[in-house]
């Protein structure tokens, strides 16, 4: 068998190539082909060695294929899965601080008192009531110090204030691009 093995080898690797379609797959498999017919039991004559080593090599040869196929990468995966990343890019995130830097800015430029106002109904969520007995005024006022106060945000961001409970603004509710709005009675929304 070894000698059919040594004599053959050149023969067997172009027919391997032709058939797998790889130079490398044949010459790794005709390699392990030799090894596990060196490994294994003596089996007795062997009518056409050339075509047994051919089949053993073969054989390991579409075992490496369907171990190959059976493993995926992650760029598969991720593309099986149709998984899409959802954290910003480059342009977002320079957008986002831009954005941010805007809105420092016009909060810088509130009162204190609308700054107050602004963050505890918008970011603590606090009713208009509790803001107004925090600052001892009237719930009129405080819902009209944080109108003012997004107004104020809106159009230094160039943003729209869509007005929520009138059918459109009413006169003189337009200031450089930003609409006014009316809150709820809560202040919340």
């Amino acid at each position: 068998m070894r000698r059919a093995f040594l004599l053959g080898y050149d023969d067997l690797k172009l027919r391997l190539t032709k058939r797998l379609g790889s130079i490398e797959l044949a010459g790794d498999s005709l390699q392990e082909a030799w090894i596990s017919l060196e490994r294994a039991a003596p089996i007795g004559p062997v009518l056409r060695p050339q075509s047994y080593i051919f089949r053993i090599a073969y054989n390991i040869a579409l075992k490496r294929l369907r171990r190959e196929r059976d493993v995926v990468t992650l760029d598969q995966a991720i593309e099986e899965l149709d998984l899409v990343d959802e954290a910003p890019g480059p342009a977002e995130v320079t957008e986002g601080r831009a954005e941010w830097a805007l809105l420092a800015q016009a909060a810088k430029e509130l009162t204190p008192r609308r700054l107050d106002i602004l963050f505890a109904v918008r970011l603590e969520g606090l009713s208009i009531r509790d803001v107004a007995t925090k600052h001892d005024i009237s719930e009129r006022l405080v819902a009209l110090e944080l109108k003012q106060a997004v107004l104020h945000c809106a159009e230094r961001l160039k943003r729209n204030v869509v007005s929520r409970f009138s059918s459109g603004p009413s006169e003189g509710s337009h200031r450089e691009g930003a609409q006014r709005t009316d809150e709820p009675a809560d202040g919340h929304g």
